[in-house]
């Protein structure tokens, strides 16, 4: 069966819509900043936040804000129709904003808001959780358990998550730099971002891309380091390529996860040389939105789906020289020409990895 992807919506600090989101990264612009002594021990830290750290209800606005850029984007039958389910992917929620509202309360009250047929979902599996979700719903679509579903990334810097990094020596009180060598760590960021999947392409305004394919894996490693050999990320490229019946040659363009430790981009050179993948043009963009957990991968999605439509690769923002010990083909500067097939990679805490293929129609 095919699945339709698009009408992608994205909230930043860069912007209010995917295309104004596109146009900042084009201008080179960052959400990033420093901000001086609120680490946990009064240090700056590198973040991209939209006003201050742990903003009350910011996690409710953004998420609500989200579900209505994407409605305004899709056909009124959709949104609250019983064939439409609605993932949200997060790694914290709102664990600061308000403690009382498990994720759970908040998604009732999301589906009362929006008077929704069904009740949405969670999917929480670290920084994997929104190419997860993605996959989860084109999944669910081919089961026919649904025609619709909606994907919404959504996570916020609250003092919890910055403190918790911190004491993993993985912040950066500089700009993050991906695969370069004087890499020291993430900018954490927070946003929301979301696309619908479909079996239908007629629902959506403006004419969706393909899903081709997604899968996960686990390389079992370590609670919080990656595999040395990139085992679970080479097996997930490999069988979402299986699963699309495509080759690697085929692929145009790879948006990794690319966090700026030390170890995580060294495992992915390994796993893309392993692919055959590391001549490829690939880039990070955590260096215009930070690193946003949960929401990571509809951020990096959406964008994805904008290039596609602009045919136009974006550079990896903080690059300079080689960090890894494979060359990777990372883009430099923009670029424009025809592309047909992104693969979009993530990875994270515990082992966890995802991959997914999106195309030109």
């Amino acid at each position: 069966m095919k699945v339709y992807i698009g009408a992608e919506h994205i909230i930043s600090p860069l912007g209010d819509t995917a295309e104004s989101n596109f146009e900042a990264l084009l201008n080179d612009r960052t959400g990033v900043a420093k901000h001086v002594a609120i680490g946990p021990s009064g240090e700056d830290v590198c973040l991209s936040l939209f006003n201050d750290i742990s903003a009350p209800g910011m996690f409710r606005q953004l998420l609500h804000q989200c579900l209505q850029g994407i409605a305004n984007r899709i056909s009124d039958k959709v949104l609250t129709g019983p064939r439409t389910q609605i993932l949200l992917s997060t790694t914290k929620g709102d664990i600061e904003g308000n403690i009382s509202n498990t994720i759970s309360e908040e998604l009732e009250v999301l589906q009362s808001a929006f008077k929704l047929a069904n009740k949405p979902y969670a999917v929480s599996n670290a920084c994997i959780s929104g190419v997860l979700a993605i996959n989860n719903g084109a999944n669910m679509i081919r089961a026919g358990l649904y025609d619709h579903v909606i994907v919404i990334g959504v996570d916020v810097v609250s003092q919890f998550v910055l403190f918790g990094f911190s004491s993993l020596h993985a912040v950066s009180d500089s700009f993050c730099a991906p695969y370069d060598k004087d890499r020291k760590g993430i900018n954490l960021g927070e946003c929301a971002a979301g696309v619908l999947l479909s079996k239908d392409n007629d629902v959506f305004d403006n004419a969706p891309l393909k899903y081709l394919a997604g899968t996960s894996s686990n390389d079992a490693n370590h609670i919080s380091g990656p595999s040395r050999t990139g085992e679970g990320l080479h097996r997930s490229i490999e069988r979402s390529l299986s699963r699309a019946g495509i080759t690697i040659d085929q692929v145009d363009h790879i948006s990794a996860h690319g966090t700026a430790t030390l170890f995580n981009d060294e495992m992915e050179s390994i796993a893309f040389e392993r692919s055959n993948a590391n001549n490829i043009p690939v880039h990070s963009l955590k260096g215009y939105f930070g690193h946003t957990l949960g929401a990571a991968g509809t951020i990096e999605t959406a964008i994805c789906l904008q290039s596609l439509r602009k045919g136009t690769m974006i550079k990896s923002k903080g690059y300079q020289e080689q960090g890894t010990t494979r060359a990777l083909n990372i883009l430099t500067e923009h670029r424009q020409k025809p592309i047909n097939t992104i693969l979009k990679t993530a990875s994270g805490f515990g082992g966890c990895n995802a991959t997914l293929l999106v195309q030109l129609p």
